[in-house]
């Protein structure tokens, strides 16, 4: 009976819901979505209120959306109108330069309303003192002067309105780049605002031969991108390339410059970064130097450089600034870090598994002694320490500074002294780890560092399977991947895979200043030579002041 009572009850109230939900539906008022094709077909009209009208539609029911109605002339006037984004402009440009220039008596004497259609180039080239000011024929161009920081003046009886340049955002002042540290080098870095940067490349490279060409991507955000090269140094075939790639591009929103990387680089299946990315305006412009190009993105201070070899990835900007024989010193040891990082872990498992023989009887006392009691065998003693060791440096990063040093610090020390104790793992496979993550830390981009990261866990499997054996298969599949790469046509292995011995004086080693007179080969087709032969230091043939020769 109770149950016959729950399921009428239930009939009951099944159409009254499925009426009040139509009720709801049928209520709703959607908003109109405006696309950019139907907006590019739509011209300003020539009547201002038809142009407030669709402004108010469009943007009235945004807080921050400004419109001021005014008038141009003595007297009745023109009506005109004022629009902008409160946040995205400078309220002093407005009230000051704007208002007051459109509306003062002094300079609008003897304007009528009968004036209209010669107001628009009054109000251009006498009226706005502003640098830049530009006219929108389509409501495409004129929203977005408006959601990009600009004013739209509106005239009654003027098919077109006029964008002034009036961007007031808040930036962040040019600091120096907290991951690209150096101990000698310039201390500016890139910021968010596309045209700071620009700028900071321009006062390096006074060259009329840069070019800055501006894109627009993201179907919502219409995020600002802007390509820069050297005409004459970058070959023709590279730059058409980008343009070609980032043509191809169409998506709702772009946020950051990862997001382009992503979509233009060659091969998106491998792990090897092929974009190189900096926040440091000096390496940008280093590289332009080379025949490379840059893409700058607007709203994030990382500007990608392409195309990137992976000697590119071992190179610091301080490598320039230092005397040559440390500059060298310094990138051998980078290498040598960069392969530690790779295949510590995988020797340490395949010694003490595989090939004991091949470790000195002393030493292989003291692994054996470390190692008894422990309930793992190498592989997993290694790959849990290496998982906890990635946490704790993951943790680190993303936690609040103060705290995230304290974390990843002290957490180490803690958990390997507890885990040391507690017979889970050896004190050697402490000091490996150990060892392994000093060594990741020593290569100069981010990017590169967390590939060898990823690869340490396969290098494992290896050594774990096959011992030394798998070490070198596992070498040598990474060696044939990374040789079959390309960044935007140029051999990932270059100089070495094509050979050219020219350019091996910046790859492994770093050759003087006077010697690297070349341009790398495989980027410029033009102009190869950097400066004029015969750069080498030589002593003046001037005598020391007080004369020569020494006896009395």
């Amino acid at each position: 009976m109770v149950v016959r009572r729950v399921l009428r009850q239930l009939a009951r109230l099944l159409p009254k819901k499925k009426k009040s939900l139509q009720a709801v539906e049928s209520g709703v008022q959607w908003e109109k979505s405006y696309e950019a094709a139907e907006l590019k077909q739509r011209p300003v009209s020539a009547r201002l209120v038809e142009n407030v009208s669709f402004l108010n539609e469009v943007l009235g029911h945004n807080s921050d959306f400004v419109l001021r109605e005014i008038r141009l002339g003595v007297g009745a006037g023109v009506p005109a109108a004022l629009a902008y984004v409160d946040g995205l402009v400078d309220r002093a440009i407005v009230s000051d330069t704007l208002i007051k220039g459109l509306t003062l008596e002094g300079r609008m004497a003897g304007l009528k309303a009968g004036d209209a259609g010669d107001l628009l180039l009054l109000a251009k080239n006498f009226l706005v003192s502003v640098a830049a000011v530009k006219e929108a024929a389509d409501y495409f161009a004129l929203l977005n002067g408006l959601l990009y920081g600009e004013v739209a003046l509106l005239i009654d009886g003027e098919d077109r309105a006029l964008l002034v340049d009036a961007k007031g955002w808040a930036v962040r002042n040019i600091e120096e780049p907290a991951s690209e540290g150096l101990v000698r080098g310039p201390r500016e870095g890139f910021t968010e605002l596309m045209r700071t940067n620009t700028a900071l490349i321009r006062r390096r490279l006074r060259d009329p031969n840069l070019v800055v060409e501006g894109l627009c991507f993201g179907e919502r955000t219409r995020t600002q991108v802007e390509i820069v090269y050297i005409r004459g140094l970058a070959a023709p075939e590279l730059v058409q390339e980008v343009k070609d790639r980032l043509s191809r591009i169409h998506i709702d929103g772009i946020l950051e410059s990862g997001q382009i990387e992503e979509l233009i680089e060659d091969n998106p299946y491998t792990p090897f970064p092929q974009v190189f990315h900096t926040e440091r305006p000096d390496r940008v412009v280093s590289m332009l130097l080379e025949g490379r190009v840059a893409i700058i993105t607007d709203g994030t201070p990382i500007v990608l450089v392409v195309p990137a070899e992976f000697a590119v990835f071992m190179q610091a900007g301080e490598d320039y600034y230092e005397r040559y024989f440390l500059a060298t010193a310094i990138r051998w040891l980078r290498y040598i870090a960069l392969v530690t990082s790779l295949t510590l872990p995988s020797l340490y498992i395949a010694m003490t598994t595989y090939h004991q023989e091949m470790i000195p009887p002393r030493l292989l006392t003291s692994v054996a002694s470390s190692r008894e009691g422990i309930p793992f065998p190498a592989f997993v003693e290694a790959l849990l320490m290496e998982f906890f060791f990635e946490a704790l440096r993951e943790a680190g990063i993303r936690l609040p500074r103060q705290v995230g040093q304290a974390v990843s610090i002290v957490g180490a020390l803690v958990i390997g002294q507890a885990a040391v104790s507690a017979n889970i793992v050896s004190p050697l496979m402490v000091i490996v780890v150990a060892l392994t993550g000093i060594a990741s830390f020593a290569a100069p981009v981010f990017s590169l560092a967390i590939t060898m990261r990823l690869l340490r866990f396969p290098m494992m499997v290896c050594a774990a399977t096959l011992g030394l054996y798998g070490i070198v298969a596992g070498l040598l599949a990474i060696l044939v991947h990374a040789a079959g790469l390309r960044s935007f046509g140029i051999p990932y292995l270059a100089p070495l895979a094509p050979l050219h011995r020219r350019d091996l004086k910046d790859m492994l080693v770093r050759a003087p200043t006077w010697a690297m007179d070349h341009r790398p080969t495989e980027l410029v087709k033009g102009d190869k030579r950097r400066q004029a032969p015969g750069q080498v230091p030589r002593p003046g043939s001037r005598r020391p002041p007080g004369g020569g020769g020494g006896g009395a």
